[in-house]
């Protein structure tokens, strides 16, 4: 990875991001040194301004933030460091430098979960439920669907939320199956969901079927 340490003088900015929550965590700036060390010990190290030195994250606290990937930007003078941290990230023991939580979104789950399945559908382990299923082949799962899906419909009209939420998340693990034995993804579903959300999707929608008549 070519890096443009010159154009501030030695230094470039360094974005941390925590690679499971997204979150931006905190800034800091690394040379080439600084680099070299966090590559070479998988914990993230900066170049302190102020003290002139060299400084791992966590040397002192034991927050130490697991280096994940490190990537360019467009211009070679920015990095964009991903990491699991431990513990807050800032000094002042909040979990990022801005005080926010640190807290993950839970519709991110969907697209790990599927890259579980997915993992799943290439390795097909003995004595996986997921396994058995895509053996059953795509008949038997899109059954499936409907039978967790009749069973969503029941707790929704005569069960209770808690028994609700079970069978909905059933159904969805099943959906998410399903798409992945197709060659699909749950994005695939995001993404048609906010073409609907255009207010002018309806009328798109009526105008390309007409071109097909």
């Amino acid at each position: 990875m070519k890096i443009d340490f010159e154009k501030l003088g030695g230094l470039v900015p360094a974005i941390i991001q925590d690679a499971a929550t997204k979150n931006v965590l905190m800034l800091g700036f690394m040379n080439q040194e600084a680099y070299d060390k966090t590559v070479e010990t998988g914990k993230v190290t900066f170049w302190s301004r102020t003290r002139n030195t060299l400084w791992t994250k966590g040397e002192t606290s034991g927050n130490y933030l697991n280096l994940v990937s490190i990537q360019n930007d467009c211009d070679n003078d920015t990095l964009l460091v991903k990491v699991n941290p431990i513990g807050p990230t800032c000094h002042k023991g909040t979990d990022t430098c801005w005080g926010e939580d640190n807290d993950s979104n839970p519709l991110l789950f969907l697209s790990e979960l599927q890259d579980f399945i997915e993992k799943r559908h290439e390795e097909m382990p003995e004595g996986s439920y997921t396994t058995s299923l895509f053996r059953k082949g795509i008949n038997k799962i899109a059954q499936k669907v409907g039978e967790e899906a009749l069973e969503t419909v029941i707790e929704a009209t005569n069960g209770t939320d808690e028994q609700l939420v079970y069978e909905a998340s059933d159904m969805f693990y099943h959906l998410i199956v399903m798409l992945t034995s197709k060659g699909l993804r749950i994005e695939d579903v995001a993404t048609e969901l906010r073409k609907r959300h255009d207010p002018n999707w309806d009328k798109q929608r009526r105008e390309a079927k007409s071109k097909e008549k």
